[in-house]
C-alpha cells in the first residue's frame, strides 16, 4: 500500500527535522521514518473500519427499532439495505481487518457523535436513494454503493481530517493518499473471497522498502556533496537566504537522480516538485524546477549523468 509518492514525501518530512532538531543519529532517524509510514498503514486500517462502524450503526438502529413499544415513522422504515450491505458485512468480517482492529486496540467508540452524523448524510443523500430504488441489490451494487460514498463523504472531509489528527499526528499529510488505496481496496474485493479476501499490504515488495531506507540514508550520508551542487547551481544566491526545506527538497531530489538509475529523471523531479508546491514556499516549485533542471544538464554535461 505504501508507494513512492508517500515514501518520498516522509523522507522529505523526517530529514527537515532531523536538522532541525539538531538529531545526528542517522539510526534513530530511519526508525522513525520507517515507524512514520506503519503508521500511514494504520490509518488505511482504521479507514477502511470507518466503514464497518457506520454499518454497525445502521444495524443499531435497525435493533433499536425492534425494540421499542411505541415505534416511529422512521423506526418502521429501517434502512436495511445498509445494514445488510453485502460488501460491508464481509469487510467486516475480514481477517486481516479484524487482527489489526484487535492487535492495535484500535475502534471509532471515541468517534460516535462523528458516526451519526455521517450516517445521516448518507442515509438523505441521492447517491443511497438511487441505491434503495435497486429492488434487489446485487454484491456489485452493494461494493459500488460504497465506493460512491466513501468518495462523496469521506474524501475531503474536514471534520474527519480534525478527528484523524487529534488520534495521530502522523495522519495530518496521509490521508489524501491513503483514500486512494480505500477506493483501490474497494474495487478489488470479490464475493466469493469472504472474510480471507486481501487487504492490501504495507509495502508492495522489498524493493520499495529498500527504495526507502537507501534513499534516506544517500541523502543524509551524502548532504555536503550534494549542498555543494545545489550551491554551485544557485551562484547567484545566497544558499544561506533560499527556504531550508527548499534546500531538503533538492537535496533528497539529487540523492534519488543520482542514486537510481532506473527511475528516469523527469520522474524525480515532477515528484519533487510536487511536494515543493505543497510543503514550501508559493515560489518554491518554480524555483525547485529550475534549480535542479539547471543542476541535471551540467551534471550531463560533465558526464556525471548519464540517464534520461
Amino acid at each position: 500500500m505504501i508507494n513512492r509518492v508517500l515514501i518520498r514525501l516522509k523522507i522529505v518530512q523526517i530529514i527537515y527535522a532531523y536538522y532541525q532538531n539538531g538529531n545526528k543519529n542517522i539510526d534513530t532517524a530511519e526508525k522513525e521514518l520507517f515507524f512514520s509510514l506503519s503508521k500511514a498503514y494504520d490509518l488505511y486500517n482504521y479507514l477502511l473500519l470507518l466503514i464497518v462502524e457506520i454499518t454497525r450503526h445502521a444495524q443499531k438502529k435497525i435493533d433499536l427499532a425492534q425494540n421499542r413499544l411505541t415505534p416511529t415513522k422512521e423506526d418502521m422504515t429501517p434502512h436495511i439495505k445498509l445494514a445488510e450491505n453485502k460488501f460491508a458485512m464481509q469487510l467486516e468480517a475480514n481477517q486481516q481487518l479484524d487482527d489489526f482492529a484487535n492487535n492495535q486496540k484500535k475502534n471509532w467508540a471515541e468517534g460516535q457523535e462523528f458516526i451519526k452524523k455521517l450516517y445521516e448524510e448518507i442515509i438523505s443523500s441521492s447517491i443511497y436513494k438511487e441505491y434503495l430504488a435497486i429492488e434487489a441489490p446485487a454484491y456489485t451494487d452493494d461494493r459500488e454503493l460504497w465506493r460512491k460514498l466513501y468518495k462523496t463523504f469521506i474524501f475531503n472531509n474536514e471534520e474527519l481530517d480534525q478527528l484523524l489528527e487529534d488520534q495521530s499526528l502522523y495522519w495530518n499529510d496521509d490521508k489524501a493518499i491513503v483514500d486512494t488505496f480505500v477506493i483501490k481496496t474497494i474495487k478489488r474485493f470479490e464475493e466469493k473471497n469472504g472474510a480471507s479476501q486481501a487487504l492490501l499490504p504495507e509495502f508492495k515488495d522489498e524493493e520499495d522498502k529498500d527504495f526507502a531506507r537507501k534513499l534516506f540514508r544517500r541523502a543524509i550520508l551524502n548532504s555536503d556533496y550534494y549542498r555543494h551542487i545545489i550551491s554551485e547551481g544557485t551562484r547567484n544566491w545566497d544558499l544561506d537566504r533560499v527556504a531550508f526545506m527548499d534546500v531538503i527538497i533538492m537535496q533528497i531530489a539529487l540523492a534519488e537522480i543520482l542514486s537510481f538509475p532506473n527511475i528516469p529523471i523527469n520522474v524525480s523531479l515532477n515528484e519533487y516538485i510536487e511536494i515543493a508546491k505543497s510543503y514550501s514556499t508559493p515560489k518554491s516549485a518554480g524555483f525547485v524546477n529550475g534549480t535542479l533542471d539547471g543542476i541535471v544538464n551540467q551534471l550531463k554535461k560533465d558526464g556525471k549523468l548519464t540517464k534520461n
